[in-house]
């Protein structure tokens, strides 16, 4: 079969791989119905992640079931599936607690930028739709396996409540999805950090009050304004930089709270400074699978649309324009249809 492999920062081909086969019974195989590049892929393209030798790229997916392990008895070949970007068993304690991305037997992920997909912990991992969806739903239910899985526990960890204000930092696919998050969970105010007109428009279509374009403390200081001197309720960061950090820590009031999704580099949190604001932090890899069956009622009821953070769509062969665009901000987020 045919996928994605990156080589070294700014090289990723589209060649033959290793067919994606049951290694373990608990696997499934499935047929890629549509993949993407995700902003965290950028971070080996760019060269912030080192890439010591040629891997295939990709963990987000959805799909038909090719093939079944012998102890997966859940699905069947045919079935329209959507999976999370960290499997898991659904039955460890960690999973039963909710924590799905902590799961005992988890792996990551890692290449889904691909004709056929291997899926670890298919029975605890996959969520099948009833029937085929129509195609007008497959870039929704793919975010649905990371981004809006993602923005939703930013939200989520950011204790959003109904009529608080929201500050939203980062504007890529998870930042965009964190908005339709918090406007599902109540936020009257929304508050997004962007600098980008497109991405603005988007935010303000998916239930963004305000757009703050400064950074940094200037930033800071534009979110104390329009929060009368104290700072938001609840802070979602979706970047991962140590500036970002430093704006959602500072732009929180004290007993706010923080969710932190963006993949952390170079971020370090001062202790001492952290325990006198009595800000509340929390984050790390989404629980995507605790919130699959409810998000992907919200897409196929038409409730929310987070397909729409696709604004490049790419047969799957042309996976490297996708990453060129989205590094050169010329696209949000790329769809690649195999």
């Amino acid at each position: 079969m045919r996928g994605a492999v990156i080589h070294a920062p700014g090289d990723v081909r589209f060649e033959t791989v290793d067919d994606a086969k049951i290694l373990k019974p608990t696997d499934a195989v499935i047929r890629t119905a549509v993949t993407c590049v995700c902003g965290s892929d950028l971070w080996p393209y760019r060269g912030a992640e080192p890439t010591e030798q040629a891997h295939p790229m990709g963990h987000e997916y959805v799909g038909f079931v090719e093939e079944v392990g012998a102890e997966v008895t859940a699905f069947e070949p045919g079935q329209f599936v959507v999976g999370s970007f960290a499997t898991s068993d659904n039955t460890c304690a960690n999973c039963r607690n909710g924590f799905q991305s902590s799961c005992l037997n988890r792996e990551f992920m890692s290449t889904c930028q691909a004709e056929y997909v291997r899926i670890p912990n298919a029975q605890g991992t996959l969520v099948a739709t009833d029937g085929t969806p129509d195609e007008k739903f497959w870039p929704g239910l793919l975010a649905v396996s990371d981004v809006m899985g993602t923005g939703w526990w930013a939200a989520e960890a950011a204790e959003v409540r109904p009529g608080s204000t929201a500050v939203v930092v980062g504007d890529g696919a998870v930042g965009l999805c964190a908005v339709i998050a918090a406007k599902e969970m109540g936020a009257e105010r929304i508050i997004v950090m962007s600098r980008h007109e497109p991405r603005q428009k988007l935010a303000r279509e998916f239930g963004a009050t305000d757009i703050v374009t400064e950074r940094g403390e200037e930033g800071v200081a534009r979110i104390k304004e329009l929060t009368n001197g104290i700072g938001a309720d609840s802070v979602l960061e979706c970047v991962g930089t140590a500036q970002a950090m430093r704006q959602a820590l500072h732009s929180a009031r004290p007993g706010g709270g923080v969710g932190f999704v963006g993949v952390p580099h170079e971020v370090a949190v001062d202790g001492r400074e952290l325990f006198f604001s009595h800000v509340g932090l929390r984050g790390g890899p989404a629980p995507v699978r605790r919130y699959l069956p409810d998000l992907i009622d919200r897409v196929l009821t038409g409730r929310i649309d987070p397909g729409k953070v696709f604004d490049l769509t790419l047969p799957l062969d042309q996976v490297a324009e996708g990453y060129r665009a989205m590094d050169e901000r010329r696209a949000i987020k790329a769809l690649l249809k195999p």
